[in-house]
């Protein structure tokens, strides 16, 4: 993929975003559990923090890939995937009254990422 292509930018920013946005929830759960109307408790901070890790994990390992020089199809696709189970995990979040409707920034976000990330895949390719 040439690194001008404004598709491989898109999902260079989303990794980048979704590291910088893990390492948040690892270190400051409380606040991002209270934008989203849920309860802080040390319960709730710890299963956010591990989510930040995740995320911070994931998003790197695609950065990683994207700045290798080489296609890393399987990290391309299950970096999409990942933030195709964010959609769903918020959406089930949202509807059981866990999250409040500001979840659907979050559910949108990830809904675009994985929409770019795996477009970006499948013209990448398995090679």
């Amino acid at each position: 993929m040439i690194r001008t292509n404004v598709l491989y930018w898109l999902v260079v920013v989303i990794s980048a975003v979704t590291v910088l946005s893990g390492a948040v929830l690892i270190l400051w759960p409380g606040p991002v559990l209270g934008f989203f109307g849920c309860n802080q408790s040390p319960t709730a901070m710890h299963f956010f923090g591990v989510i930040g890790m995740l995320m911070a994990l994931f998003g790197g390992a695609l950065l990683n890939a994207l700045f290798s020089g080489r296609n890393a199809p399987i990290v391309v696709l299950w970096c999409g995937l990942q933030k195709a189970g964010g959609v769903v995990g918020m959406i089930i979040g949202i509807a059981h009254g866990i999250f409040s409707p500001m979840g659907w920034l979050l559910a949108g976000f990830d809904f675009v990422s994985a929409v770019l990330i795996l477009t970006y895949l499948s013209r990448i390719g398995w090679q």
